[in-house]
This record gives C-alpha cells, sequence and structure tokens, in this order.
C-alpha cells in the first residue's frame, strides 16, 4: 500500500515505527491466543481516538484457522474494529477502499 502504485500517502497515511504514535492499527491473519494479550496491550497504548481495521479473512472471521486450538477467533472478539477488508488475500485495491472509508467515517 505504501509503494507508488497505491500510494496511500495521499490519503495521509504515515507508517510509524510505535503504536504510541498511532491512529490506526491495522491487524491481519489470524489472532492466536499467545498473541491476545500483547493485541490487548497494543492497542490500550495507542492514543485516543483509536480505529482498528481488520485486513483478510482471518482477522475478520478467523478464516481457515476458524476453531483450530491455538486461534482466538475474531478479531472483534479481542478489541472493537471499525472497518472490515474482507479477502484470502485481499486486494490491494480493497485495503485501500477501506482506508478511505476509514477517513470518509471520520469526516462524516
Amino acid at each position: 500500500m505504501l509503494t507508488p502504485r497505491y500510494d496511500v500517502e495521499r490519503f495521509g497515511v504515515k507508517l510509524v515505527p510505535s503504536p504510541r504514535h498511532a491512529d490506526v492499527l491495522i491487524v491481519t491473519g489470524p489472532v492466536t491466543k499467545q498473541c491476545t494479550p500483547r493485541l490487548k496491550m497494543i492497542y490500550q497504548q495507542m492514543p485516543s481516538p483509536k480505529f482498528v481495521v481488520a485486513v483478510g479473512a482471518c482477522a475478520c472471521s478467523g478464516g481457515i484457522f476458524q476453531g483450530c486450538y491455538g486461534v482466538s477467533g475474531r478479531l472483534d472478539e479481542i478489541i472493537p474494529v471499525d472497518i472490515y477488508v474482507p479477502g484470502c488475500p485481499p486486494k490491494p485495491e480493497a485495503i485501500v477502499q477501506g482506508v478511505a472509508k476509514l477517513l470518509g467515517k471520520l469526516k462524516g
């Protein structure tokens, strides 16, 4: 998404090294039981207002890993999710559309 072909920087998206400086948390892949407490901690460290985007079928619904012993399940069971981008894997255009939808949600 940060390549010149898709250029999400035109929407104001900037990659930051720490969640303490981030407004949006993008979660991709399944949420395992091992990473669940870390994910909650990262979410709590983010400044308000904070937004979460679930990218991919694994983050949205658990995907093919749903019901596995090491997977917690859907992301919205752990932290609140604002935007869902389905797909396995989702196309970059769909991710850009999800970010644009989040920006529209902020303005309206």
